[in-house]
């Protein structure tokens, strides 16, 4: 749909082994970065000289998105854009899914053009919560319309109502970073210093959610 949209040739440039599970859920980040390039395999010459867009259902920790990218450089791209069909995840989910911790995610305390840097891409791009939302009901039967959705991980507002502070972030992220998982005492990979909560969001206006 992006490419029908923008006019352009929708392409595909990676053969995808679908052997090899979801990466965000393995546990330490050189398990993920080696599982990417494994999963995954450039086809030449859909990249050779050409400015490319690369279109994703997420940005998580950034490790798939920063590989791609790079792995479409090598492949000869001239310019990498990259666009999120999700808005930006900045928060942890509380109900049951195994996302990272707060300072795990790419976009926690980030604005657009600081994930573009740190994935190697030329723009990010990501889609917005009201058009998500507007998406999702759109797809509704008529007899059940959807008034209300869970976007905790995007707007750090969750849908049981608490406030939820900096005590039970720092114990998510006790239990759940990459060093708690491999047994080092709570210290993983880029996730030192804890996991605050929305209050304590540090970018631009001081609030979660879209920009």
């Amino acid at each position: 749909q992006a490419a029908y949209q923008l006019g352009r040739p929708f392409r595909e440039g990676f053969i995808k082994n679908r052997y090899i599970a979801r990466t965000f859920i393995m546990p330490g980040q050189e398990t993920r970065k080696k599982s990417v390039r494994l999963k995954l395999n450039t086809i030449r010459s859909e990249f050779k000289d050409r400015n490319v867009l690369l279109v994703d259902d997420s940005i998580v920790r950034g490790t798939t998105a920063r590989e791609i990218v790079q792995m479409a450089r090598d492949a000869g791209a001239k310019k990498v854009y990259f666009t999120s069909a999700a808005p930006p995840i900045r928060y942890p989910n509380i109900y049951g899914i195994d996302i990272p911790t707060q300072r795990e995610l790419v976009a926690f305390e980030r604005e657009e053009h600081e994930v573009a840097r740190h994935i190697g891409a030329d723009w990010v791009v990501y889609q917005s919560i009201p058009d998500l939302e507007d998406c999702v009901r759109s797809a509704c039967a008529e007899d059940r319309p959807i008034g209300c959705f869970d976007t905790s991980c995007f707007s750090g507002t969750y849908v049981t109502g608490e406030r939820i502070g900096d005590e039970y972030f720092a114990a998510l992220h006790e239990k759940r970073n990459d060093g708690a998982r491999h047994g080092k005492g709570g210290k993983g990979d880029g996730s030192d210093g804890g996991c605050e909560g929305i209050v304590n969001d540090v970018r631009s206006g001081g609030e979660g959610g879209e920009d």
